[in-house]
Order: structure tokens, then sequence, then C-alpha cells
């Protein structure tokens, strides 16, 4: 057989040329391959962990360690597997309420889910409407990918049992006006607690109390309640300032007149004793010398009285026939000129 009569195929493969020439493709093909293959191990051998992640890295499928942020190698071709976990982040659930435009697919259930949820009853045997929000933060994110099938499923369950026991133990009036905030304090801890116990790796930061009302059917008769309530309330105080206004003031008055009264018995007492002891001084002067005293006594009197006379006349005690002499009518119009 000729080479004119051979098959194209194997009249190229005769050539040396071409041969050398498929060689050398067969070569370049394996070579891209190879790089490609180098590019992918390179590229699956390092990862990037955010500033607000660590990374959770397993080996088979084993939990080996956690990377902090930053660029970090792995082994290639699945034998390491990275799990991120958002521990610089304060996470949030919400219970009995949607926040509309979350973006935490996780942070509330559906319409009935929270009509369930919010729906309680009070140790007092009262429908209450409770709607609250837990923060947390992730602190161990191999225990909490690890240890609990779902997490955020099981935290949701922890913290209704926990508020709805709270909830439980108190009045209605408690968990509607007063007990707010030894609610929250209790709710936390014992949320804490069971989260530790859960070994779950979460930190509970916060629990918040929203609304808490009575239900939708009864809401506007319990808010007559409240509203007596507080009317009484108001009038309550109002009497008892008019009391704190009335009660000092008396007792001000009775104090007033009573350190008057007190005043004027001593006064008097001293005035007494004051007299008393002028009297007696009087006595001793005129048991000395009677006549001596008396007549100082009648100066002194006429000392004090003839002043507030307005016109004084003075005649001799042995003359007789002295109303001619005075002019009794000029003397009665000067008396009441002087008044």
């Amino acid at each position: 057989m000729t080479r004119s009569d051979l098959p194209p195929w194997k009249a190229q493969f005769r050539d040396g040329r071409r041969l050398k020439g498929l060689v050398v493709s067969r070569r370049g093909v394996l070579a891209t391959a190879l790089g490609l293959l180098v590019l992918i191990l390179l590229w699956t051998a390092f990862y990037t962990v955010p500033a607000e992640s660590e990374a959770v890295v397993l080996r088979f499928g084993r939990f080996i360690a956690t990377e902090p942020s930053g660029l970090h190698f792995k082994l290639p071709l699945g034998i390491d597997e990275v799990y991120l976990v958002p521990v610089r982040r304060q996470l949030k659930l919400e219970f009995g309420f949607a926040t509309e435009g979350a973006t935490n697919p996780e942070q509330h259930v559906g319409r009935q889910e929270q009509e369930d949820a919010r729906s309680m009853v009070t140790g007092d045997l009262n429908a209450v409407s409770v709607e609250w929000v837990i923060q947390y933060r992730i602190e161990r994110p191999e225990r909490y990918l690890f240890n609990v099938r779902s997490p955020i499923a099981t935290l949701r369950d922890a913290s209704e049992s926990v508020m709805r026991e709270v909830v439980g133990d108190r009045t209605v009036d408690e968990v509607i006006t007063i007990g707010r905030q030894e609610i929250e304090i209790e709710s936390l801890s014992k949320l804490q607690n069971l989260v530790h116990g859960y070994g779950m790796g979460l930190r509970i930061d916060q629990v918040q109390l929203k609304n808490v009302n009575p239900p939708r059917r009864v809401q506007n008769s319990f808010n007559e309640v409240n509203q007596a309530q507080q009317e009484k309330e108001r009038a309550v105080n109002v009497a008892n300032g008019e009391y704190n206004k009335a009660i000092p003031r008396a007792k001000g008055q009775a104090e007033q007149s009573i350190s008057a009264a007190e005043g004027y018995a001593r006064r008097r007492i001293n005035e007494a004793e004051g007299d008393v002891a002028a009297f007696r001084a009087l006595l001793t002067e005129y048991l000395k010398a009677p006549e001596v005293t008396r007549q100082r006594l009648y100066l002194e009197t006429m000392a004090e009285v003839l002043p507030q006379v307005s016109r004084k006349v003075i005649v001799d005690e042995n003359l007789e026939g002295i109303l001619p002499l005075l002019d009794l009518g000029r003397l009665a119009e000067g008396r009441e000129g002087d008044r």
C-alpha cells in the first residue's frame, strides 16, 4: 500500500512533523490543566474572615480550631471546612411582633407564631398580651454550631418558656404597670442560666419588654378600670395635698396661740410678782414712817392725776362763797373746746 492509498488520518500520523505538533499540543493542554488545578488549589486554600466574625475550622468534619479575623490558610479540596460566625455583632430576637425591613431573617417569625408568643396568662388568671425583645451575642462559636441542632429555634423556645414562667408568677397589674423592670431582670437571669446549661455558647445581653397590654377584646374595659384607678389616686393625692396644707397651718396657728398664751401668762405673772415686790417694799417703808409714806403716796398720785386734768382751780379750804367768783358756764365751754 502506497502513501496515497492510506486514509487521511493515517497519512497525518505517518507525517513526523504533524505527529510532533500533536504531542506539543497535548503537553500544552496538560500544562494548562495543571495550571488550572494549581489555581483552584490556591483559591480554595486561603480564606478571609471579616472583622466582626470568627472562623470555625473543621478537618474531615471534626472541629480543630477557631481563627480570628484576617487572611488564613486551610487544606484545600474539602479537607478543611470553614464556617464564619459573627461573634462581635449584637443579635436580637423579637417576640409577639416583627420589625419591617429587618436584615436578619431569623429575627422574627410569622404572624400566627407572633400571636401565640404574646398571649399569656398571669398569676391571677388574667389574660395579657406581652411583646418583648432579647439581645444576645455568640461567645463560643464552636458550641453555637455543634452543641445544639437549631440554636436560634432553641433560644426562641427557651426565651418564651422563661417569659411565661416569670409572667405567670405575677398579677396583671404588676405585669402592666409596676413590675416591668423586675420581670426584665428575672427573665434575663433565668434565660442566661438556661442557655448556659444547654451549652449553646451564647451570652444574653438584655431582655426588654415592649408593649404589654390586655387582650384586644377586653382592652377598652381594662382602660376604663385603669382610668378609674388613676382618678381615684388623683383624688387621694389632692386630698392628701389639702391635708398636708391644712394640718401644718392649723398646727402652726395652735402653736402660735399657745406661745402667745404662755407669753401673756409669763407677762402677767411677772407683773404680779413685780406688783407684790413693790407693795412689800412700800409696806416696809410705811411701817417705818407712816405719815411720810402716806404723804408721798398722795403727792405721787396727784402727780399722775393732775396732768390729765385740763383746767385746775386751786382755792383755800377756808374760803367761803366761792360760787359767785367762778364763771361755771365759761369753764364748761372751755372744757368742751378742749374736747
